[in-house]
């Protein structure tokens, strides 16, 4: 029995991800049972055809580029490029940075996350090697959109959240082994502007882009977003659990898989190094490891500086 568990984050989480593959390999007896890591996904800040979550700053090195995919690829685990942006024109087809990113990933391991139909048309003609999942930003609603979806020769589809723990809907899903279900999702069930949201981070995404060759005098404004949940960003695996979209660790093993679900997605790519921790350590650590693993990843990260501790402070 295989559970595979796609971690976010190739840049900010990569060093965290890559510790996780050390510790499933050198102590598998922390891990709950038939634990593997499916992928890792995300992209390489800053990509223009990025979506889901909003990313800026420097594009990271094609060295950097290199060394993550190829050592990933060498722990056996895929890389899966979070293209999602909804809005992207023909002329942003030939944006040299993610060319350039699905040219080092183009090996028969790794795939693409997808939302528009036009950028699913182009990665299909030029890199077919490339496997294609469909994107949870899709949102696509009820059974037979899911089953239609996986009609479509997809590699994998990205049930939308609101499908969680609706038993009777999911056992009617044809092809169980080629969904994923997102299972810490930080928005509250049903929201009425996710949608609008992922718009959103498109369209901003594209300004992002645009204004790394702008002097600060001509950058473009950002629309900003008003959430009360802060876009998720106090959200942890804790403080959803009341949701009915919360995917339990008990509910994996106690009702997914012996459905025929194997493969579930861990969000949280732009998420602090903490809030991430926690969440793998409480969907793959068995429980009785768990507080073993944070100190040994803390720890871990601090001697990476990742993390930096000040000295305690002299009192008197």
């Amino acid at each position: 029995m295989e559970v595979k568990f796609h971690l976010p984050g190739l840049r900010r989480n990569y060093p965290l991800n890559v510790m996780f593959c050390g510790l499933l390999k050198g102590h598998p007896e922390f891990f709950r049972e038939g634990v593997t890591i499916g992928s890792c996904f995300g992209e390489f800040p800053t990509s223009l055809w990025n979506g889901g979550r909003n990313s800026r700053g420097d594009q990271c090195s094609t060295n950097f580029v290199n060394v993550v995919i190829q050592s990933l690829n060498a722990w056996n685990i895929p890389v899966r490029f979070t293209y999602t942006n909804m809005l992207l024109e023909e002329e942003d087809l030939q944006d040299p940075y993610c060319n350039y990113c699905l040219k080092a990933a183009h090996n028969g391991m790794n795939g693409v996350i997808l939302v528009s139909p036009l950028l699913e048309e182009y990665v299909r003609k030029n890199y077919p090697m490339m496997k294609i999942t469909s994107s949870t930003c899709k949102q696509i609603k009820g059974v037979e959109g899911v089953n239609a979806e996986l009609e479509k020769g997809y590699d994998m589809v990205v049930l939308d959240y609101n499908m969680n723990n609706r038993f009777e809907e999911l056992e009617k899903i044809t092809d169980k082994g080629r969904c994923e279900i997102l299972i810490n999702a930080a928005c509250e069930p049903n929201c009425a502007r996710r949608g609008a949201h992922y718009r959103n981070i498109s369209e901003n995404q594209k300004k992002i882009v645009k204004n790394m060759n702008l002097p600060p005098e001509q950058h473009l404004p950002l629309k900003e977003w008003d959430c009360k949940y802060a876009c998720g960003a106090q959200q942890n695996v804790y403080t959803i659990q009341d949701y009915c979209t919360y995917v339990s660790p008990e509910a994996i093993w106690e009702k997914y898989v012996p459905m025929g679900f194997h493969n579930f997605k861990i969000e949280g790519r732009t998420d602090d190094l903490f809030v991430v921790l926690e969440a793998y350590c409480h969907y793959m650590i068995k429980p009785e490891y768990q507080g073993q693993v944070r100190i040994m990843m803390l720890r871990n990260m601090e001697d990476k500086k990742l993390l930096y501790l000040m000295p305690p402070q002299q009192l008197g």
